[in-house]
């Protein structure tokens, strides 16, 4: 999988730093523009694959730039992210009509920025990222029906132990901390710190001898075991 670039367009160094930081600690490669002109070349010349974008900026200000980037067949469907502190409805409205895929407000919380990121891209979605369908064994995950089978017959998951499912056999080997399991997968899953181990005893279960694909790692949290890294 191809590390995501998101780009950064904030006039706020101090900001600008926080989200680079945070995001660069979960893996992405990140691009900073200090204001709205640089930011819209740089977006046009690299096309990242999400923006997050402030709104009051000198010059060229962040509805300008979602405005004139959705009205390039480009850059039409580019992920992008208003963080502002402009917190009433109407400005949220505005800004989603504008093309912009969420809107975060001055101040936020990391995490949440992080979490909403990931579902975008998730949303978004990318065909050379992962695969439709996941199998591993006897176990098959179809990402696109949202349908589980284990040895032939189908496994029953809730919306929340799905996406955990997903999330771990999409990056096989790959550890996941309970606060990287949290933040990618949507608050309508209420998937929270309490419930993220809860969750996993609920796949494994629903799994059967599958089940065993989903190992803990002791200290951090948990990882998906392919068939082929079986020995």
């Amino acid at each position: 999988m191809g590390t995501r670039t998101i780009l950064v367009i904030e006039d706020q160094k101090d900001l600008a730093d926080l989200v680079q930081r945070r995001l660069e600690q979960e893996g992405f490669d990140v691009i900073v523009a200090m204001d709205g002109i640089s930011g819209l070349r740089i977006a046009k010349d690299h096309h990242p694959d999400l923006i997050v974008l402030d709104i009051n900026m000198p010059g060229l200000d962040g509805l300008q730039v979602c405005q004139q980037l959705r009205s390039e067949p480009r850059h039409a469907n580019l992920p992008i992210l208003i963080l502002s502190a402009r917190a009433s409805a109407a400005d949220r409205v505005v800004g989603l009509e504008l093309g912009a895929d969420d809107y975060l407000v001055k101040p936020f919380v990391p995490r949440e920025l992080v979490a909403r990121v990931n579902a975008i891209l998730r949303r978004a979605g990318d065909p050379m990222e992962k695969p439709a369908v996941i199998r591993s064994g006897d176990l098959v995950i179809d990402l696109h029906a949202h349908e589980v089978t284990s040895r032939g017959k189908p496994v029953t998951l809730t919306a929340a132990e799905f996406r955990i499912l997903e999330l771990l056999a999409s990056h096989p080997g790959r550890a996941f901390s309970r606060d990287e399991i949290i933040e990618a997968t949507p608050r309508n899953d209420a998937v929270t710190e309490r419930t993220v181990d809860a969750h996993i005893v609920g796949i494994r279960k629903a799994l059967g001898p599958a089940g065993a694909h989903i190992q803990t790692i002791r200290s951090i949290g948990y990882r998906f075991r392919s068939e082929e890294d079986k020995t």
